[in-house]
C-alpha cells in the first residue's frame, strides 16, 4: 500500500513537469497591427465627417495564431493620450463637461477565424450624424490565441 502511494505521487510529479518541447512551442510573441502592403484607415490626424463612413482597414499578423480584435472609438475632448504614436495632431480646444452633449462611443469585438496567422480586417463604420464633433481616439486591440495583446491608438477628428 505504501509503495502504491509512492508510485502514484511519483507519477503525479512527473506529469506536472513540462517538457522542453512544450516551452519551445509556447507562444511568447505579441501579435502585430500593421499597415504593410495595404492602405491603412484610419491613420493619425485623419478627418472624417458626421454621417460618413470610416472604412477601417488594417493587417493583423502573429507568429503562431491570431485570436480576436476590438475596435473602440471614444472622444478625446479632455486631451488624454494612449501613447502609441509619436505623431502630434492639431487638436481643438478642450471641452468642458457642459459642452459635451452627445459624444460618440463605439465598442465592438470581432473574432478571427481559427488557424489564421495573417488577417486583413475591413469594416465600414458609420459615424452617427448627431454626435459631438471634435477630437476622438480610434483604438484597435489585437489579441492572439495565447492571450498576448497589442494596442494601436489613432487620433482622428470628426467635423460637420
Amino acid at each position: 500500500m505504501k509503495q502504491n502511494i509512492m508510485i502514484l505521487m511519483l507519477l503525479c510529479a512527473l506529469s506536472a513537469c513540462s517538457s522542453s518541447n512544450d516551452d519551445e512551442n509556447r507562444d511568447m510573441t505579441y501579435p502585430v497591427i500593421s499597415s504593410q502592403g495595404i492602405v491603412a484607415v484610419p491613420i493619425d490626424c485623419e478627418v472624417f465627417h458626421r454621417g460618413d463612413v470610416i472604412p477601417f482597414n488594417y493587417l493583423f499578423t502573429d507568429d503562431t495564431e491570431l485570436g480576436s480584435y476590438n475596435i473602440e472609438i471614444h472622444h478625446n475632448f479632455d486631451h488624454h493620450t494612449h501613447s502609441t504614436s509619436p505623431v502630434e495632431c492639431q487638436m481643438d480646444a478642450k471641452k468642458s463637461k457642459e459642452e459635451i452633449v452627445n459624444p460618440w462611443i463605439y465598442n465592438q469585438d470581432f473574432t478571427i477565424p481559427a488557424g489564421q496567422r495573417s488577417f486583413t480586417a475591413r469594416h465600414d463604420i458609420t459615424i452617427p450624424a448627431n454626435i459631438d464633433t471634435g477630437d476622438y481616439h480610434f483604438m484597435i486591440r489585437l489579441i492572439d490565441r495565447a492571450g498576448w495583446q497589442q494596442l494601436h491608438a489613432v487620433a482622428i477628428k470628426i467635423v460637420d
